[in-house]
């Protein structure tokens, strides 16, 4: 199995870009699909972005497309997030997660094994 540490979370304002890290340990990052998730006070968790095991395939959520990066370094065993032009709406604990199951639909939640501890990320206006 694998564990996973997000950090990078904290106080930012709007506009920002801050890079979220997710340390993979016990197995390697390439094993794994690998999504982010956030969750929002009172909110649902929801989906923000993912990364197929081979690296070949990159999947973002509509409200984050063309502001947020993922990317990964097999070196490190670690996968990023880098976030641009960050609103207030990105407000939320941030989540890695780590899967592996037949076909690419990382948007559900429930393909993913593994998760970090989450990292807060709160945006001021």
């Amino acid at each position: 199995q694998v564990q996973l540490v997000e950090s990078g979370g904290g106080l930012v304002q709007a506009g920002g870009s801050p890079r979220l890290s997710c340390v993979a340990s016990g197995r390697t990052v390439s094993s794994y699909d690998i999504g982010w998730f956030r969750q929002a006070p009172g909110k649902e968790r929801e989906f923000v972005t993912a990364i197929s095991w081979s690296g070949g395939s990159t999947y973002y959520a509509g409200s984050v497309k063309g502001r947020f990066t993922i990317s990964r370094d097999i070196a490190k065993n670690t996968v990023y997030l880098q976030m641009n032009s960050l609103k207030p709406e990105d407000t939320a604990v941030y989540y890695c997660a780590a899967g592996r199951t037949t076909g690419w639909a990382p948007i559900y939640s429930d393909r993913y094994s593994y998760w970090g501890q989450g990292t807060q990320v709160t945006v001021s206006s």
